[in-house]
């Protein structure tokens, strides 16, 4: 037998070879069916049937296991590249996370942080400067005869925006400056006027040794325009434009006309200004822009039952800016945990706030992206955890300034398991004592404002014009921001990782809280001036020089 499967594996590679001597024959007689039969011991040939069943018979018990090897070979390869491990932070998996610690959450009794003692850092700043001398060119003059019109628009503080930078161009052009006009958007929804959110009277007076400010324009000017400011024809002026831009593009057709209307004015002024038309934004932002005497009475009373409710800890409360409304959801393109139906709900929400904004090809929706670079708004889950991370007890008073909150009862409900003394503006109140605030998102906004400020802890969750201004009046009046700026890049890696232990996420989320305490009273070295340092986020040095006032009526 291994002298046969030599010679055909011999003969199968190829090589010449004599034929082996004949094995010796054994005859036997054989009878059946009266026929005898001449037999002899055969070569087993490759297709014998005994031979042929055997070898592939081992075939077939091989076969598996290549399967097998092919599978782990191939296979892993080829699924990696088809559905790869998703990136850090990528995906939302908080509720993942929260279901898997909330036994370490709800038994950790730690000592709870003392809101009294949260902020640890003080300010140094440097000695005080004279203010920047102003131009007062019409009080040697007369009152300008040239008049500016700004329409503001978008919600509370980009309107504030606009006002403040309003006042500093009526004072680079040397012009009358009209209370400014609140421009109608369908997203706010809010058709307040000026005077419905700021004390008209104390804006003009606080303003009339720099810029003169009227309620009306001059009848014989507006009977050229038929008493309608629509028939004033628009100045479109670039987003960010320069002094200079004004000087040389505005001023003249100013001077021509005596009138020019700007619309819409939102960002319409770059940051970097001359010094003293600069201090004009520090002006009308820090004195000159207080809220309205109807704002002020409904804010005190919530300040007020705040505190109340809050004297388990001194009568401090910590307060929370979330950005969880359904436009802003929508707005961010992030993915949560709602699969299609939420989904189908934010494109919903889009095509009826936006348009096709979102459809077109030049428009990139990139949900993972936007969750890596920390720029999803952050659920209550997450800002709940976040804070008990950081050692907030779950008897800490908490005041939620928000709109309407997406799917609302789903979404809060671990935020309340966490912290159940939290309190928002319609528990604080009676429907009767809110109902002329709950039509108007910027009065409401205005509300959560106040109370925000006067909160030991203020908690920002999204960016956006309401943190960055209330940063800055914080860090003006109390010489610290006192504010929790979470890394959000930072913390939906954590929220990613759905084995991280309590211990770790503690951890970090203290140094994440330590930074804050550093961030609060940080004064920048600022050699330009851009968007993401302007003065109404970092007031000093620039607006160092003006006088703090003290009581409530006159800080707003």
């Amino acid at each position: 037998m291994d002298a046969t499967l030599n010679y055909y594996s011999s003969s199968s590679s190829g090589k010449s070879l004599s034929s082996p001597p004949s094995p010796p024959t054994t005859h036997s007689t054989s009878r059946r069916r009266g026929r005898s039969y001449n037999t002899r011991r055969r070569r087993p040939h490759l297709l014998n049937g005994n031979f042929f069943r055997r070898r592939i018979f081992g075939y077939l018990l091989l076969l598996p296991l290549l399967f097998l090897s092919a599978v782990i070979t191939f296979v892993g390869p080829l699924s990696a590249m088809l559905f790869p491990n998703p990136l850090p932070g990528s995906i939302y998996r908080s509720h993942e996370i929260f279901q898997n610690l909330l036994t370490d959450i709800q038994s950790d009794t730690s000592s709870g942080i003392q809101l009294s003692d949260v902020w640890r850092q003080k300010m140094k700043l440097t000695e005080q400067k004279p203010c920047p001398i102003t131009s007062h060119q019409y009080l040697e003059t007369g009152i300008p005869d040239q008049y500016l019109i700004v329409e503001a628009n978008g919600g509370l503080n980009q309107q504030r925006s606009s006002i403040c930078n309003a006042v500093a161009v009526a004072g680079l052009l040397n012009a009358t400056l009209l209370i400014p006009l609140f421009n109608f958007h369908n997203v706010w929804r809010d058709s307040s006027e000026f005077a419905d959110i700021y004390d008209e009277d104390h804006f003009i007076a606080t303003l009339k040794e720099y810029v003169n400010v009227v309620r009306e324009l001059p009848k014989e000017l507006m009977e050229n325009y038929n008493f309608s400011i629509s028939n004033i024809p628009n100045f479109r002026v670039p987003a960010w434009a320069s002094a200079n831009y004004y000087l040389k593009q505005v001023y003249p057709v100013l001077k021509e006309q005596r009138i020019v209307r700007i619309a819409p004015f939102a960002n319409r002024l770059s940051p970097n200004l001359p010094p003293h038309i600069q201090y004009l934004r520090c002006v009308a932002n820090y004195e000159a822009l207080r809220f309205s005497n109807s704002i002020i009475t409904v804010a005190k009373m919530l300040v007020n039952r705040m505190t109340v409710d809050s004297s388990n800890s001194d009568g401090n409360y910590v307060s929370i800016h979330l950005r969880f409304e359904e436009d802003m959801v929508a707005f961010s393109c992030c993915v949560y945990d709602g699969g299609k139906s939420e989904q189908l709900e934010m494109d919903s929400i889009r095509q009826k706030d936006w348009g096709d904004k979102f459809k077109r090809k030049d428009y990139i929706i990139d949900p993972v992206r936007n969750r890596i670079n920390g720029r999803c708004p952050m659920t209550p889950l997450e800002v709940g955890m976040m804070l008990r991370g950081m050692g907030f007890a779950n008897t800490t008073p908490i005041y939620l300034a928000s709109g309407k909150i997406y799917q609302a009862d789903k979404n809060v409900a671990p935020l309340r398991k966490m912290f159940p003394l939290l309190h928002t503006k319609e528990l604080l109140t009676t429907p009767d004592e809110l109902a002329s605030f709950k039509d108007y998102s910027s009065r409401m906004a205005a509300l959560d404002y106040i109370v925000c400020f006067f909160s030991e802890v203020f908690v920002t969750t999204q960016g956006g014009n309401f943190p960055h201004f209330l940063m800055g009046h914080r860090k003006f009046h109390y010489g610290h921001a006192k504010t929790i700026m979470p890394d959000k890049r930072k913390l939906v890696v954590l929220l990613h990782n759905t084995t991280i232990s309590w211990d770790e996420f503690k951890k970090e989320m203290q140094v994440m809280l330590a930074e804050s305490d550093h961030k609060g009273v940080a004064i920048p070295n600022i050699k330009k001036i851009t968007r993401k340092n302007s003065l109404y986020l970092n007031p000093f040095p620039e607006c160092q020089c003006l006088k703090k006032p003290n009581l409530f009526e006159e800080e707003y």
